[in-house]
């Protein structure tokens, strides 16, 4: 375990200053000098092309990237699981590959297939499922840790997450997807304040093509409390022992804390990602996709994607705006009682 540490001085002073977002940049800027499978993937990344769509009141951007060719196509069934090596255990990594220990049980770690134009995987050290539930406040804790650069995000196991069986989340630069800049315009335009205590408040936003709860505020053990109680309340509605589908962004400021956006999601993949001939579309919607920038590594379907195939496609893995209603019906119930 000690030889995927990447121990340098300079990283060592911005852990010691909690500034994991710092000392993840130097960790990158050495893994492209020292790993050959990174530095392909950032040079490819020069060549992506990028195309817009305007919705009203906000962007959905289209990516054309090849590198991102192994993700969106993983076979992330229980049997193709089980006959491959698991990819984010230590003893997989590449030899090159090193990483920065975080809190004892995470090795944040340089993703070869980048989207962002600084991307990182921050991976648990045992192998554990893909799991949020007991985890939020890790999840917080990165978030805050990373600020100085980064937003973290969340793949559920069925929505997303190429390594479901691996406990995972990403990190990219802050307001490179389109809703970090752009949250609180869709918050006042299509938002409904559900709940509000102190200086933390709850919204719900639907804003005609995706539909999401977000928790905003500087109370740490609050935001826990009230993300249990969503999660409690969209898996009553899935009646299901299975992790409801979701994908989440969380982005840290000093002023205001927190901002999590919490993305309700039906279906892992749309009938075009599954569709032959033409209609054939490679995109697997994830945190990244569902936040404004949709990835498509094959040219072909960049070239022929419209804002009326991102509109059937976001339609078709979103929860229905029923369903987010009697959501957000027995959430705010919940929250007021509580």
């Amino acid at each position: 375990m000690k030889n995927r540490i990447l121990d340098q001085e300079e990283i060592k002073y911005f852990i010691s200053q909690n500034d994991f977002g710092s000392a993840a940049k130097i960790l990158l800027d050495h893994q492209k000098e020292n790993w050959s499978l990174l530095y392909d993937g950032y040079k490819s990344l020069e060549t992506v092309k990028t195309k817009s769509f305007q919705f009203d009141g906000y962007e959905i951007k289209v990516q054309f990237n090849p590198g991102r060719i192994i993700s969106s196509s993983a076979k992330v069934d229980s049997q193709s699981i089980k006959e491959r090596r698991c990819f984010l255990c230590t003893e997989n990594l590449p030899l090159e590959q090193k990483g920065i220990l975080y809190q004892n049980d995470y090795l944040i770690l340089c993703n070869p297939y980048p989207i962002f134009p600084e991307h990182f995987t921050i991976s648990s050290i045992e192998h554990l499922p893909q799991q949020i539930k007991i985890l939020f406040e890790k999840f917080l804790s990165l978030s805050k840790d990373m600020s100085s650069r980064y937003t973290v995000l969340y793949n559920g196991p069925k929505c997303g997450a190429s390594a479901p069986d691996h406990l995972h989340f990403q990190a990219g630069n802050k307001f490179f997807i389109p809703i970090d800049e752009g949250f609180h315009i869709l918050k006042k335009k299509y938002g409904e304040q559900i709940y509000k205590i102190e200086n933390v408040s709850v919204h719900a936003v639907d804003d005609g093509l995706r539909r999401f709860i977000s928790l905003e505020g500087d109370d740490r053990v609050l935001l826990i409390k009230l993300f249990d109680e969503f999660y409690k309340t969209f898996e009553s509605f899935i009646g299901s022992s299975e992790e409801p589908l979701m994908n989440i962004l969380s982005l840290y400021e000093n002023d205001t804390g927190w901002k999590v956006i919490i993305f309700l999601r039906e279906k892992h993949r749309p009938s075009h990602y599954y569709a032959g001939g033409e209609n054939n579309i490679l995109l697997s919607p994830a945190s990244v996709d569902v936040g404004g920038v949709c990835i498509t590594p094959l040219e072909k379907d960049f070239e022929k994607i419209t804002k009326e195939i991102i509109q059937e496609i976001f339609f078709e893995v979103f929860i229905s705006k029923d369903y987010f209603k009697l959501i957000k019906k027995r959430l705010k119930e919940k929250l007021v009682k509580s």
